[in-house]
């Protein structure tokens, strides 16, 4: 299946008002305020640098963060990152589309790089409505008029609703950018060429996301094997039967999940081996200490990793495989003695000859943390737009760059 949507390639951008949707949400010290990682800022400097070169007058919208939360800040410091990443002053204002912004924006000269203030400083960002319907909002109706050509390059939220996002596509010209592009690109292949043997690695906390992609790649035929650790792990134990201890089923409960427990008992009846769970799990102790039980020997304490023997049946299926997506870490490995398991599949999945992708956010993280990220065909910067998409769904930001280049 061919995406069409426009690119950069599709405009002659001298001279013209680009308005660019970046996503350079960063992690933030909460007592100090300074950005402790600028990954995606230097993963969207190809975008901007690109348009900055060719002679555009460049407008970069982005968020960080959501209301309520500690690094819920404004982009003054990013746009000093951003321009050392760049080699380019970029240039910021304190608000999206005050007089004062209108005006800089107007004024801004061939190849200049302007960052507006938070998108979500203003509560109607955080409101989902139709890609029509977000372009009659306040931030589009403000800005549509003094911009040229819209360029989504926010893969990592590309699978939200949201003015920033989908608003100006159905009022103005709109490509991709450079991250959007490849993102898009690369994972559409691997779904659509794919080589079997197909093993997804399923684990992290998003246990509703990640079952649907379970669901979605054994009914279509795309993966032979889907490999489960973290809350997934657990929750297909539990469907399986076995006592996974009070203690776990309560957060499962508590996480409003026994849903996900029924309708992992209707995936483990209809595709049997397909879907794969561990033998053993690690648990915390008394003394604090990592203690690897098998899974039908569960004492009431935490699961925070999977076992050995586990570790050792999911390598050897992982090392056979011929394409790879991972999604979600095998347990808590912040914790040094709860790494093992995330660290020994990555090992695996490095080590293997086949096509892997890592599907963003945690495991993203983990793969960079222990040094595996050159060893890997595809890190994803967007874990929730990666899993979506792998789940069937389709990404509505992505949408409305179709519909636009239909225009």
């Amino acid at each position: 299946m061919t995406i069409k949507f426009n690119t950069i390639d599709d405009f002659d951008i001298e001279g013209k008002t680009v308005l660019v949707r970046v996503d350079i949400n960063s992690p933030v010290d909460p007592n100090s305020g300074i950005i402790l990682d600028d990954t995606r800022m230097k993963l969207h400097s190809e975008t901007l640098k690109e348009l900055s070169n060719k002679g555009a007058k460049v407008v970069v919208l982005a968020h960080q963060s959501r209301p309520g939360k500690k690094d819920f800040t404004t982009l003054e410091q990013h746009s000093h990152v951003l321009s050392k990443n760049l080699n380019i002053d970029v240039k910021y204002i304190d608000s999206i589309f005050s007089h004062e912004a209108k005006e800089t924006i107007k004024n801004l000269k061939n190849s200049e790089i302007l960052l507006l203030e938070n998108v979500r400083f203003f509560s109607e960002e955080s409101i989902s409505k139709s890609p029509e319907e977000q372009s009659q909002t306040l931030i589009p109706q403000n800005l549509a008029p003094i911009i040229d050509i819209f360029v989504n390059d926010a893969f990592a939220a590309a699978h939200r609703s949201q003015p920033s996002l989908v608003g100006f596509a159905p009022v103005l010209p709109s490509a991709a950018g450079r991250v959007m592009e490849k993102e898009l690109k690369v994972l559409q292949n691997a779904i659509d060429n794919v080589e079997h043997p197909c093993v997804f690695i399923l684990g992290g906390m998003k246990s509703d996301d990640s079952i649907d992609v379970m669901k979605n790649v054994l009914e279509n035929g795309t993966a032979d094997y889907v490999l489960t650790s973290g809350l997934v792990a657990n929750i297909l134990l539990f469907a399986a039967g076995y006592d996974i201890g009070k203690v776990n089923k309560k957060f499962i409960k508590d996480r409003d999940y026994c849903y996900l427990v029924k309708k992992s008992k209707k995936l483990i009846k209809k595709y049997g081996s397909k879907i794969v769970y561990p033998k053993d799990v690690a648990i915390q102790n008394k003394k604090g200490l990592r203690e690897d039980v098998p899974v039908d020997k569960i004492p009431n304490f935490s699961i925070f990793d999977i076992g050995i023997e586990s570790i050792k049946d999911y390598a050897k299926i992982i090392r056979s495989a011929k394409t790879i997506f991972a999604n979600g870490p095998a347990g808590v490995f912040e914790e040094p003695k709860f790494a093992m398991g995330t660290e020994d599949i990555l090992n695996a999945i490095a080590s293997s000859e086949g096509f892997s992708i890592i599907g963003g956010g945690h495991i993203a993280a983990a793969t960079v943390a222990m040094g595996f990220e050159n060893d890997v065909d595809h890190i994803s910067s967007g874990g929730g737009a990666c899993i979506n998409l792998l789940s069937g769904k389709k990404l509505v930001a992505v949408e409305a760059l179709i519909d636009s280049a239909k225009k």
